[in-house]
């Protein structure tokens, strides 16, 4: 009898083999003539063929580049780390220093997300030192923010519309837990604070108002014991309280955090977060799943992730919890334009647990109107990762795409889904196929030229 291959290397979720440089097969519809940029999207991809989790992959980034209505090109390519260098071999043995006790962040996956920020593309994994990456996806190296950065940087980054400035964090598995930064919009760190946490948590997103950044701190530990013995290094906790907590942007380092109590759960990530006008309440949106790993890493049974909402009234210290529907999904996304600002959209995509589920939808949701939900439905077979919104010359909060990579089972290659974004329900205005295949990943961006 064959070993069952697990769900994160089976299906569209296996790793494929070459790195190529080719045109795109076809276009079906009409790609809008305004798009001129390329579409990046990371995710992990094992050099060897396997990995022990879906988050030990090397990082490979995918793209595809558009110029004024035509496709121009696909490409992929690993990104160079060391864990890239020696294929196969333990990140453990590779980072840590015996003789020094500290821990080498150059020693990355980089296979979580892709962002730009002061004139740089960075490949981010929460363990790590970020990559910079060209636009041709060549590895130029690991980052450090001219040496202002001496923690690992989270992959969920976030840019201020209004000041221009990155905000990020990093944690750690010893004191300092947890680092928070703020950077100039020309990539300078103006500041850098440590938050007093109790304990190592795996803090894999986080959110950011116009005032205020808003850590999570929930019951998915660090186990230093298990992990020594060769177990998973991370479990839940029942004992470890689940909380949020709320920082003003510019806080000095004495400024208090105030944390504030929600029911236990585990939040991947973060729609957005923003302040009433009144500053009275602070609304924050994500994906919520009700326990993670209970039972071990290979636990999946702790619920299905829906998109959620929690209101923290500032005035009592309480919190108002609902989901926003009981479909599930992942990967929120809001236009870039509203981070951290009241906002009427939000996008996220179904999500499940079969390795080859029928078919991927998109969900826009109306926060405005009672969180009411449009849907894009591929056809059967077709199935797709996170939705990224991109603007368009136009007025209201939705005038634009939402793009994609697509899987067609049925032919084994993909194609970029280009979405109306006012229309969700119609056929995409165009697909821009490859003649390979593109696995399921993490996160991306448009970066327009």
């Amino acid at each position: 009898m064959s070993e069952t291959v697990p769900l994160h290397l089976a299906g569209n979720n296996a790793p494929v083999a070459d790195e190529v440089s080719l045109e795109p097969s076809k276009v079906v519809g009409e790609i809008p003539a305004e798009l001129s940029g390329q579409f990046f999207r990371n995710g992990p991809n094992p050099r060897t063929g396997w990995s022990p989790h879906s988050f030990a992959g090397d990082g490979m980034i995918h793209t595809i580049a558009l110029d004024g209505g035509r496709a121009r090109w696909y490409r992929n390519r690993y990104v160079r780390t060391p864990l890239y260098e020696h294929p196969g071999q333990s990140r453990f043995a590779l980072a840590f220093d015996q003789e020094t006790r500290r821990i080498d962040y150059r020693v990355t996956t980089a296979n979580t997300h892709l962002i730009a920020h002061a004139g740089r593309l960075f490949a981010l994994e929460e363990g790590g030192f970020p990559y910079e990456v060209t636009p041709d996806l060549a590895t130029v190296g690991a980052y450090t923010f001219d040496g202002a950065l001496r923690t690992p940087m989270t992959a969920h980054p976030k840019t201020c519309p209004s000041t221009g400035e990155l905000l990020f964090f990093g944690y750690q598995l010893r004191p300092p837990y947890l680092t928070c930064y703020r950077a100039s919009p020309t990539g300078e760190v103006v500041q850098t604070r440590t938050v007093d946490v109790p304990r190592a948590t795996m803090m894999h997103d986080f959110a950011i108002t116009r005032h205020h950044v808003l850590f999570m701190d929930l019951p998915v530990v660090f186990d230093a014991a298990q992990a020594a013995a060769g177990g998973p290094p991370w479990r839940w906790d029942d004992a470890h309280r689940a909380r949020f907590g709320v920082l003003a942007r510019t806080a000095g380092d004495d400024a208090p955090v105030r944390w504030f109590d929600v029911e236990p759960c585990y939040v991947w990530h973060t729609m957005n977060a923003y302040e009433d006008p009144a500053g009275d309440t602070i609304t924050v949106t994500g994906t919520r799943v009700p326990t993670l790993w209970r039972a071990g890493a290979d636990d999946l049974e702790g619920g299905l992730p829906i998109a959620y909402r929690w209101t923290l009234h500032l005035r009592s210290g309480t919190v108002t919890e609902e989901p926003l529907d009981d479909a599930p999904s992942e990967y929120p996304r809001v236009a870039d334009s509203t981070l951290g600002l009241p906002h009427r959209y939000g996008y996220t995509t179904s999500f499940s647990l079969n390795a080859e589920p029928e078919r991927s939808e998109i969900y826009a949701y109306d926060l405005i109107s009672g969180g009411e939900r449009a849907v894009h439905r591929f056809p059967p077979g077709h199935t797709c990762g996170e939705a990224v919104f991109v603007p368009r010359a136009g007025t209201g909060e939705n005038a634009g795409y939402l793009m994609t990579f697509a899987h067609d089972r049925g032919t084994g290659t993909s194609y970029l889904a280009i979405l109306d974004a006012t229309d969700l329900a119609a056929p995409p205005l165009a697909e821009v196929h490859v003649p390979v295949r593109i696995p399921a990943g993490f996160h991306g961006n448009w970066l327009p030229t």
